[in-house]
């Protein structure tokens, strides 16, 4: 899937199918020690507001549900020229109702915002741009998501395993002991991939908070 510069609603995948994709990346990554930084984080992660990106210095993001079958995506990333754009760019021009305006505002009026795109009635959209700007960023953030290969990069160094935990993930059936089995044949083999040690209780969590299960898919 190609993500053009600046982005088009058409490039990202259904906001169902990216939550699933990112989530799942964000449980892969989940340590009790992350939690306890609050907002001060990096790499991919999951609280009671969103999934959230940030590396500490590119490129941030976040993708909130907005009840039944809405979504919001918003972030920045230093690719993005909306923010020095002359005339300035509404980023929340034609907006529905819905959008958390309280939060883009405020992140607007501290030039941290480059980009916004809401998804409702199994469309994505955003405001219009004018003809000369160049990039949103929505390429250099989102294109991890855009391709399953792009997610298996992610969760590199689990072969078959994470092809089925991807695929669980995408239908919403991804079940807690499927994290257990990943994580007690990780062990079994001698898992040296990973910067910090499998934390099943925080992944877990991670994945309540994701409903990637059956009984919590969000409606399209």
């Amino acid at each position: 899937m190609t993500i053009h510069r600046p982005g088009r609603p058409q490039d990202l995948p259904a906001a169902e199918l990216l939550w699933a994709r990112w989530a799942l990346v964000a449980v892969f990554e989940a340590t009790t020690a992350a939690e306890g930084r609050g907002v001060h984080r990096t790499g991919h992660w999951i609280d009671a507001g969103a999934l959230r990106l940030d590396d500490a210095g590119c490129t941030w993001w976040a993708l909130a549900r907005m009840g039944r079958g809405r979504f919001v995506l918003y972030g920045e990333d230093e690719s993005s020229g909306v923010k020095w754009h002359e005339p300035r760019v509404d980023v929340l021009a034609q907006g529905p109702d819905w959008l958390p305006y309280e939060t883009l505002r405020e992140l607007v009026g501290s030039w941290e915002l480059g980009c916004v795109y809401w998804y409702e009635n199994g469309a994505w959209a955003r405001a219009p741009y004018p003809e000369d700007l160049s990039d949103d960023g929505l390429d250099c953030g989102m294109h991890r998501f855009a391709e399953r290969e792009e997610v298996l990069d992610l969760l590199a160094g689990h072969g078959r395993a994470a092809q089925e935990l991807l695929d669980a993930a995408e239908e919403y059936r991804l079940a807690p002991r499927e994290l257990d089995s990943l994580v007690a044949a990780a062990g079994a083999a001698g898992d040296e991939d990973r910067d910090e040690p499998w934390d099943l209780p925080a992944m877990h969590r991670a994945l309540d908070l994701a409903g990637l299960s059956a009984e919590s898919v969000p409606a399209a």
